[in-house]
């Protein structure tokens, strides 16, 4: 009896922790694609909002590693998390409330400081739970997509009804529901260990030249999907597009990536010069995805272009992912995860806020939108001479010059 009582104890905790995704990855939804809306309709043009979105890529970097910290600290990942999210809602109610500029960006900045790192923590604490079950961890992380594609669409018909001033009162109420479910989650008394990251590691990685590369192209292709990131929900209503149109094309950028991501897992050659090939025809797509959202001029034709990014980012982060960890040795694959994260998701997400709030509050949307398209092509004919030089050399990384023996480099994918 106390046998079956546990397994069905499990299989709760287990529903709750999916629910639990669904929920978070819906409160966020509703903040990256409705609140810059709110912005406008408060008074902000594109470059204000641009460069006040800016910030969360900024105190990203300084809020991971301090609340990685305590939590390795306290030992206690439920524990973290509940004060973030926490922490999350006092500071959005702080945000939505302030009445002067100063005060809108201390808030932002308090907000980015708990809700950054949500989505990592989010992560540890279900490897943790799932860790000697047999689960596997995508089928949490479809919980979360469909949390951020239902959510969206459905915070589109609300706000067509109510107003996008309400949108601080669905983001609240979306938050406590996940902080109740998270209370409702038992303790977990050993969170997932993160990776060690080896800080002497930077300089022999980035000595790799190409890795380097990798990293500098990847920030070149990322700048425009960040832009699009920002903006796209604007330019959906200087088209004349209606809130339930922004929801339905961030439903249809994440619908089908799920699946992009298990076809990829079946059928994706993991040789570094197939990887850095595909990273040129992800490029062209992302060139082409630009393109054609520089060319639009109805609302429904953003929302459909939005389906490509399910192959463009879907497939940048799948393959990149990848490709960081066969281009560094492997006591170091964490510090080049850790590089190509803060590069490709901060950095490129610092300057598509500047830029294209610049270029979008200067000369409009399509003027952004093509600045994009070079950006893209640029990073395609880096990849592409890239895969030249690979599949016509081989793989050929720079010796470590530290300690560690040579087979800890993984040369098993050179060509």
């Amino acid at each position: 009896m106390s046998i079956l009582r546990e397994s069905i104890n499990m299989k709760s905790s287990l529903f709750s922790l999916k629910l639990f995704n669904f929920l978070i990855y819906g409160t966020m939804v509703i903040f990256t694609s409705f609140f810059q809306l709110y912005l406008q309709d408060a008074g902000m043009n594109k470059f204000e909002i641009g460069s006040l979105l800016a910030l969360g890529p900024i105190v990203s970097i300084l809020a991971n590693p301090f609340w990685r910290f305590w939590s390795d600290r306290i030992l206690n990942m439920r524990r973290v998390l509940l004060i973030m999210m926490t922490g999350t809602l006092v500071m959005v109610q702080l945000l939505f409330h302030s009445d002067t500029y100063a005060m809108v960006y201390i808030s932002m900045i308090l907000f980015f400081f708990f809700q950054s790192p949500v989505f990592s923590h989010s992560n540890s604490l279900i490897l943790g739970y799932i860790e000697d079950t047999g689960y596997k961890f995508g089928s949490f992380r479809l919980w979360g997509s469909m949390g951020w594609a239902i959510i969206a669409i459905a915070t589109g018909l609300v706000l067509d009804w109510t107003g996008v001033a309400k949108v601080s009162i669905l983001f609240t109420v979306v938050l406590v529901l996940a902080i109740g479910v998270l209370l409702f989650l038992p303790k977990l008394l050993k969170p997932s260990e993160s990776p060690t990251i080896y800080i002497r590691g930077f300089a022999n990685i980035l000595g790799n030249r190409y890795f380097l590369s990798f990293i500098v192209l990847g920030i070149i292709v990322s700048i425009p999907n960040a832009m699009n990131n920002t903006f796209m929900s604007l330019y959906i209503t200087e088209l004349g597009g209606s809130k339930r149109m922004v929801g339905l094309a961030v439903f249809l950028s994440s619908f089908f990536e799920i699946g992009v991501f298990l076809l990829f897992d079946r059928y994706l050659n993991r040789k570094i010069s197939w990887l850095v090939g595909c990273l040129a025809l992800v490029s062209l797509l992302f060139g082409f995805r630009w393109m054609l959202m520089a060319d639009a001029t109805l609302p429904i034709q953003v929302a459909l272009i939005q389906v490509l990014h399910c192959i463009t980012f879907g497939g940048y982060f799948y393959v990149g992912t990848q490709l960081s960890l066969l281009l560094v040795p492997r006591p170091y694959r964490a510090t080049g995860q850790a590089v190509y994260t803060l590069t490709w998701s901060g950095l490129a997400g610092v300057i598509g806020g500047f830029v294209g709030g610049w270029l979008y509050q200067s000369f409009g949307a399509e003027a952004m939108y093509s600045t994009g398209t070079s950006f893209a092509f640029v990073g395609a004919l880096g990849f592409g001479w890239m895969w030249y030089v690979i599949k016509r050399h081989g793989y050929k990384p720079i010796i470590p010059k530290v300690e560690e023996p040579l087979e800890d480099w993984d040369n098993s994918d050179e060509d």
